[in-house]
């Protein structure tokens, strides 16, 4: 006679399941996306915070809207001119504008050079032309330099549109005018005729940099280099 089975408890008997490599590849996908959700969202929001505050800031020479012309700033008489053609979304503008800012603001402050800026939309065609025309409309009410510099401190935000206005607030931008110049693309035409003035000139990327008309090889797009560019053209303006 056959003994009797025992009966099989099914909760304690379940059989294990295997993973498949294609549930890790979705789980892997939906973490991702998560992430880069939550980076974006911050990138959008995240607080407008400067560090400029309390730095001279140089005079406007030239501001934005005359047609093929940059923003140009610094003291009238300065012996070298530098200009740098620009796209406030090029991750090198930003690495530039780390390796040489001191520089360029020590030889702007001391009046031994001019600083002209040519902001271009090479990048990205949504958000570079809108930094660009809130840089101008920065330029227009004398913040420049430090509206230029912050967002290259800040290159992680995404800089929307009111987070460039709060920018302006927080440099002491308090004006009607210039959150209306942000919203409408005030100087879009504007930013038009300066990309025609680069292209002219032979630009094809950016940072470009010319002083006094030659310009600076790759190597040269250092402080050092930079230095030395400005006292090559203040010694040949002296002879």
């Amino acid at each position: 006679m056959s003994k009797a089975k025992t009966p099989v408890n099914p909760l304690l008997q379940q059989k294990k399941r295997r993973i498949t490599p294609g549930i890790i590849v979705v789980l892997v996908l939906v973490l991702a996306l998560g992430a880069g959700v939550g980076v974006q969202y911050w990138r959008s929001n995240s607080a407008v915070e400067v560090s400029s505050n309390g730095r001279p800031e140089p005079a406007v020479i030239e501001g934005p809207g005359t047609a093929g012309k940059g923003v140009t700033v610094g003291k009238e008489g300065a012996k070298a001119h530098i200009d740098i053609y620009l796209d406030f979304r090029c991750p090198h503008c930003a690495e530039f504008e780390e390796r040489t800012g001191a520089t360029v603001d020590k030889l702007v402050q001391d009046g031994t050079a001019t600083l002209t800026y040519w902001p271009l939309a090479f990048v990205n065609p949504d958000a570079s032309p809108r930094l660009a025309n809130a840089f101008a409309a920065a330029a227009a009410n004398g913040k420049a330099l430090s509206y230029a510099d912050e967002m290259y401190a800040d290159f992680s935000k995404s800089w929307t549109t009111d987070q460039l206005i709060e920018l302006g607030k927080q440099l002491g931008i308090d004006d009607a005018k210039f959150e209306q110049a942000v919203r409408d693309n005030t100087y879009g035409g504007w930013l038009d005729t300066v990309a025609k003035a680069a292209d002219d000139r032979g630009v094809s990327g950016t940072p470009t940099v010319y002083v006094n008309d030659k310009q600076l090889d790759a190597d040269n797009l250092t402080g050092e280099g930079l230095q030395k560019a400005v006292d090559e053209a203040v010694a040949a303006a002296a002879g």
